[in-house]
C-alpha cells in the first residue's frame, strides 16, 4: 500500500519536495514520468538536476516510489521496477 503522499503525487502528476542539494535545503517540483518495461509502464517521481544518492534513496523510502534525477534513479529497499508496473 503506497503512502498518502505517493497517492496524491500520482494523482496530482507532480510534487514539490524539500531536499537537501548542496547543502542546501531546498524544494525541488518532482513530475511523475511513466518509464517502459517489456510487461508495461511504472511511474518515477523525477527531477532535472542533479540530487545525491543518499537524498535520492531517503525519498523513494518515503513515498515507496521510484526516485529519478539527473546523476541515477533509487528504489525502495527491496523492490525493482517491475513492482510498479500498473500503479
Amino acid at each position: 500500500m503506497l503512502p498518502k503522499a505517493a497517492r496524491d503525487a500520482l494523482k496530482a502528476g507532480k510534487v514539490d519536495i524539500r531536499v537537501m542539494r548542496s547543502g542546501t535545503l531546498q524544494f525541488q517540483e518532482f513530475a511523475i514520468k511513466k518509464l517502459p518495461l517489456p510487461i508495461g509502464q511504472y511511474p518515477v517521481l523525477s527531477v532535472d538536476k542533479f540530487i545525491d544518492m543518499s537524498e535520492l534513496l531517503r525519498l523513494s523510502e518515503e513515498y515507496q516510489l521510484p526516485v529519478s534525477a539527473k546523476n541515477g534513479t533509487a528504489f525502495p529497499r527491496g523492490k525493482t521496477a517491475k513492482d510498479f508496473v500498473g500503479l
